[in-house]
C-alpha cells in the first residue's frame, strides 16, 4: 500500500509548481508516483458546482459555509475508489488540496480556530463517515496571503481565469493561513511539514525525508 502524501495551503501558495517538483524528486529516488489535485474541475459534478459557488453563481448555497464543506467532501467520496486504486498502485500518492483544505477554509470563513467545532465536523464528515483515506503526512506549504494574492493575480493573467471569491479575499485567505498553522502545529490527522514557500525549496531533500 502508498503512502498518501498531501500538499496543503494558501490560493496563489505554489501548490500545484510544487507537486510538479516533488514529483520528480520523488521518481529520482526510485518511487512510483500517482498525482491528483481537488477539487476535481471537468471531471466531477459537484466540483464543478463548487467552482459555481466560488463564483456567485450558486445563490445561498454559496454563502453557507457547511454546504460548500458539503460539496468539497462530496467530490472527494466520490473519487474514493480512485484513491484507493492509486494506493494500491504506487509508492507515493501526492494530492494537491485534501480533507485539511476543507477544514481550514471553512473554519476560517467561521472565524473560527483549528480547535472549533467546523475542523471537528470535517474530520467526522470526510474520514469517518465517507471513509476517506488518512494522510501518512501533509505539507504545508507557508506563504503570507500577500504573497499568495499576488502570485494568484499573476496566474490570473497569465492563464486568463478570473480569481475567484475567496482567492480575492485577502482577509478571509490571512485568517485561512492561521487555521493551517495551528492544524500542522497539532499534527491533525497525521505529521506535517512546514515549508518555506517564499524561498527556493531543496526539493530532492523534501522527497527524501517522505520516504523515510
Amino acid at each position: 500500500m502508498g503512502r498518501l502524501i498531501v500538499i496543503e495551503g494558501l490560493d496563489g501558495a505554489g501548490k500545484r509548481t510544487l507537486a510538479d517538483k516533488l514529483t520528480a524528486a520523488l521518481a529520482e529516488h526510485g518511487a512510483s508516483v500517482g498525482t491528483r489535485a481537488f477539487p476535481r474541475y471537468g471531471v466531477s459534478v459537484t466540483a464543478d458546482l463548487v467552482q459555481e459557488g466560488l463564483h456567485g453563481r450558486l445563490g445561498g448555497l454559496g454563502e453557507s459555509v457547511y454546504g460548500m464543506a458539503v460539496l468539497y467532501a462530496l467530490d472527494r467520496q466520490g473519487a474514493l475508489e480512485d484513491l484507493s486504486s492509486d494506493l494500491a498502485s504506487f509508492d507515493i500518492l501526492l494530492l494537491d488540496r485534501y480533507v485539511a483544505s476543507n477544514a481550514a477554509y471553512g473554519a476560517a470563513r467561521l472565524h473560527e480556530p483549528a480547535t472549533g467545532d467546523f475542523v471537528s465536523w470535517v474530520k467526522t464528515l470526510e474520514i469517518d463517515r465517507f471513509g476517506l483515506p488518512v494522510p501518512h503526512a501533509q505539507l504545508l506549504l507557508r506563504v503570507s496571503a500577500e504573497l499568495a494574492a499576488s502570485r494568484a493575480t499573476h496566474r490570473e493573467t497569465v492563464d486568463a481565469r478570473a480569481r475567484d471569491t475567496w482567492e480575492s479575499d485577502t482577509p478571509l485567505q490571512t485568517r485561512v493561513g492561521e487555521v493551517y498553522d495551528q492544524l500542522a502545529a497539532s499534527s491533525w490527522l497525521s505529521p506535517w511539514h512546514t515549508v518555506d514557500g517564499s524561498t527556493p525549496l531543496d526539493v530532492f531533500s523534501l522527497a527524501g525525508s517522505l520516504l523515510t
